[in-house]
């Protein structure tokens, strides 16, 4: 099955989404619902991978301080994107590498505690678990059914805790932090907070200028539509001496470029936990997706992103419930995401999943159930035929 055509006579202004499903190639043929898993690319990241291939084959180095200069461009708007400064922003490969930036960077003691969730993606699990050889303590809060309780936080919480770790949206079930009312808690029991934002950057607008959080790290292969091997780490200014440099190379330093004399002397910006060479095609194309974004934020405003996936998202879950489905987890309006979690009785998840390959829907099976992840080109064409899966397993489980 598969759209109509797409425009690229859309107006920005006029009407932002369909100005963005027409940078969505994927949209052409696929209902797309796994943005929570790996998302398709965007037309402009397309587009300059394809671009950057050419600049590479045919003038290699001649293009490199250009190059260098897109990815500083890119650090400079992420910044402004966090409410950071440039100073605070790593680039990284993905965001496993940034949580054990803080993780294997931090001067543990023995005796010393960091503070998880049950249900955290591996990423944002093992890095910690790693620090028992030196002595820390792992103190891991149940969440039933994903829910996240500041009650069982602070429970946890002692003169011990250094770190509290946890997922802005838990991937499996779609629960959303509220980060203004964690932070505060954190930071009154003395411990600092680490926020894996994959699941949540690009789509819900935060400022750490207003949220004080210490650490954050996001790849761009989720919400912000760009290629895996891309994404950005914040460092708060005042815990760059903190953390120890675990890697360092020749981009860790002042006068990088001095190679015949090389001194271990690093930058005062979060950019030395970039040991080596970058990413250059993979970041210049996560640049030129989060312009996308930048740009609706800019001509209508900050929450704008948000307030379209919430909305489309409350749209899917009431077709949902209506087809026979059930919706795994009905949350209170400040922590719900663009995740959400169904069944349909009598099928496994599974096999809905195959049925909507079948029918050229993406979906994805986590959490005990089938996760949709809503973007905001998703429209009601997408959800009709989400929904006509649905109904499809219905029928088969009734024969």
């Amino acid at each position: 099955m598969s759209n109509q055509p797409l425009s690229t006579e859309y107006s920005l202004q006029s009407d932002p989404w369909l100005w963005w499903r027409s940078k969505m190639p994927i949209a052409q043929r696929w209902a797309y619902f796994d943005h929570a898993a790996v998302a398709p690319l965007s037309e402009p990241a397309q587009l300059r991978m394809i671009g950057f291939a050419d600049e590479a084959a045919q003038t290699a180095t001649t293009l490199w301080p250009f190059w260098a200069k897109g990815v500083e461009s890119f650090r400079s708007g992420v910044a402004q994107w966090l409410g950071a400064s440039t100073a605070e922003i790593a680039m990284i490969p993905n965001t496993s590498h940034g949580i054990n930036l803080v993780a294997e960077g931090f001067p543990w003691e023995s005796g010393d505690n960091v503070v998880t969730f049950a249900g955290e993606f591996p990423s944002n699990r093992l890095p910690w678990d790693n620090q028992k050889s030196k002595g820390v303590e792992v103190r891991t809060v149940e969440s039933p059914g994903g829910e996240v309780s500041f009650d069982a936080i602070a429970e946890q919480i002692d003169d011990r805790t250094r770190i509290v770790a946890i997922s802005w949206v838990g991937y499996a079930s779609g629960f959303r932090v509220d980060l203004d009312a964690l932070t505060e808690l954190v930071h009154s029991r003395g411990a600092l907070l680490f926020v894996d934002a994959i699941q949540g950057m690009g789509i819900y607008p935060i400022d750490v200028a207003k949220t004080p959080i210490d650490f954050l790290a996001a790849d761009g292969h989720k919400w912000m539509l760009g290629p895996e091997g891309a994404g950005f780490a914040y460092i708060r200014r005042e815990h760059l001496d903190l953390l120890r440099c675990t890697h360092v190379g020749w981009h860790s330093v002042r006068n990088s470029a001095d190679f015949a004399n090389a001194q271990l002397d690093l930058r005062p910006e979060a950019s030395r936990f970039e040991a080596g060479s970058a990413n250059m095609v993979g970041l210049l194309s996560l640049a030129e997706s989060a312009s996308m974004f930048w740009k609706v934020i800019e001509a209508h405003g900050r929450d704008a992103i948000a307030n379209r996936v919430l909305q489309t998202t409350a749209t899917l879950v009431e077709r949902l419930q209506q087809a026979g489905a059930n919706v795994l987890h009905d949350w209170p309006a400040a922590n719900r995401s663009s995740i959400v979690v169904f069944d349909v009785p009598g099928v496994p998840p599974a096999e809905v999943r195959g049925i909507g390959l079948q029918q050229d829907v993406v979906l994805s099976c986590r959490g005990g159930g089938v996760r949709a992840s809503v973007h905001v080109y998703n429209n009601e064409q997408d959800i009709d035929r989400l929904i006509q899966v649905v109904e499809t397993a219905r029928t088969l489980s009734s024969t």
